[in-house]
């Protein structure tokens, strides 16, 4: 049977969404807000009536009849550290990502089934210099497996056989040391840690923080926008869009130029630094994300990181077509509906 889906996976930067018929394609759309859009929220619970309305439109215009579909499915979004898999929806897990029990970000949107937050962390990597802020798995964990799978199977290889550093490029950038079919290592993408990006901070000198947070000119809420929402390139070139940032450069702005340069620069710093995780032993750095389409990126990268390992790119994710798998399993009673 050819189960009708709805797949929903909201971004910091758009909202992406499928119908499927099994795990056919009938409609993908990728909804784009722009920072002005977003802006307007205080909280990322707040946008939950302008999503669902864009959403709404789309699926009226496409002549898509909620009541049609078999599932909905969601990426999850900041959820405690639980396996990997398919979860039934609960009010527990609901409450969860309305309060952002393990952060704030988009993917709390998605809310109907949970989001795979795999935490597959070796101790080793928890450990950050304060017993009080242990290092935490938090990052684009669907796209990261999905393309690392696909990875191994376009290669005849198993997945648990590689060695492999996968960066996802989009509203943030996550990279990632996956050896033998676990994320050992990996930045946390949401609040403070690795490259910045479009709209993070990354890592920062953490006693310059200190002392802006205690300066008495912001407030925590306006303190932690400066790190999500509203750091990296939409801090420095008041923009989210890469594809702006590189069209600035074309027509000679030496700032935009210098900012794109560190972001290269510090995405390469990260992949050595998980390619030592790796002992030097990678089968191949996965470029991923909306970012990963800009040959530019790719080719700066390249130019950096190719002495490691070869280069594999898979442009945007495929975050919609795995939900959808995880989905038919379920209702294909391949599996069952693990419970939050």
């Amino acid at each position: 049977m050819a189960y009708k889906l709805l797949i929903i996976n909201p971004g910091s930067t758009s909202t992406k969404i499928g119908v499927y018929s099994g795990e056919k394609e009938v409609l993908v759309e990728t909804l784009r807000h722009s920072a002005e859009e977003i802006g307007k929220y205080d909280t990322i619970f707040d946008q939950k009536g302008f999503r669902k309305e864009v959403i709404m439109k789309v699926l009226k215009e496409n002549n898509i009849d909620v009541n049609s579909l078999d599932a909905i499915v969601g990426r999850g979004g900041m959820l405690r550290p639980i396996p990997g898999g398919t979860y039934e929806v609960t009010d527990k897990l609901l409450e969860d990502l309305k309060v952002g029990v393990s952060g704030q970000h988009a993917s709390n949107l998605g809310g109907i089934l949970a989001h795979e937050i795999v935490d597959e962390l070796q101790d080793i990597a928890r450990i950050s210099g304060m017993p009080e802020l242990p290092r935490r798995s938090i990052f684009h964990a669907l796209n990261q497996k999905a393309v690392a799978k696909r990875y191994a199977k376009e290669n005849n290889k198993k997945y648990d056989e590689l060695n492999l550093v996968v960066v996802h490029m989009g509203g943030g950038v996550s990279v990632a040391a996956h050896k033998n079919g676990q994320v050992i290592d990996v930045n946390n993408t949401l609040d403070g840690d690795g490259p910045f990006s479009p709209e993070r901070a990354g890592s920062v000198p953490v006693g310059d923080l200190v002392k802006l947070c205690f300066s008495g000119k912001y407030t925590e809420s306006e303190v932690y926008s400066k790190i999500v929402g509203k750091g990296g390139y939409v801090a420095y070139l008041n923009t989210n869009d890469v594809r702006e940032v590189l069209k600035a450069i074309e027509e000679g702005d030496n700032h935009a130029k210098l900012i794109f340069d560190a972001f290269i620069y510090q995405i390469s710093k990260a992949i050595g630094e998980m390619s030592v995780v790796l002992k030097g032993k990678v089968d191949t750095i996965i470029l991923t994300g909306g970012i990963a389409y800009s040959p530019v990126v790719i080719n700066a990268i390249k130019e950096n990181v190719n002495w490691i390992s070869n280069l594999t790119v898979y442009p945007g994710e495929d975050e919609l077509l795995a939900l959808a798998q995880g989905a038919i399993r379920v209702l294909d009673e391949e599996e069952e509906a693990r419970e939050y």
